[in-house]
């Protein structure tokens, strides 16, 4: 039965990373990859919020598998994060790896806090 918590939520997730880089992506005439930051950061978000409402006792095992391994799983991609910085290194724009890099750790790890101050004010 877990199993099935993650599959459906990678089925959400997969297509929702799809969709969002190509909507974000299009919208910016740059070599900065905005559609994976983008979705990195929502993931971070959404795992960051999923984080506080386990801890608030608010979020089901079941729901944690299908969010959390699930559909954020699916959502964020470390692997097309490091195809693309290096990419960007290797076509010369060493200065957009560098921001890439910088911006998407901190971005992350900023939504990933305030996913879950926001949880510990919903729920605590």
């Amino acid at each position: 039965m877990n199993w099935l918590c993650v599959v459906a939520g990678a089925m959400i997730g997969a297509p929702l990373r799809f969709l969002t880089d190509r909507a974000v992506q299009t919208r910016h005439a740059t070599v900065f990859p905005w559609g994976t930051f983008t979705v990195n950061v929502l993931g971070s978000l959404i795992l960051g919020v999923l984080t506080g409402a386990t801890v608030a006792g608010a979020a089901s095992s079941h729901t944690q598998l299908f969010l959390g391994a699930g559909l954020c799983g699916a959502l964020t991609t470390y692997s097309t994060f490091s195809y693309e910085t290096l990419r960007l290194s290797e076509g010369g724009a060493r200065f957009y790896a560098a921001a890439n890099v910088l911006a998407s750790v901190t971005a992350g790890l900023g939504a990933v806090f305030a996913g879950v101050a926001l949880a510990e004010g919903l729920w605590v």
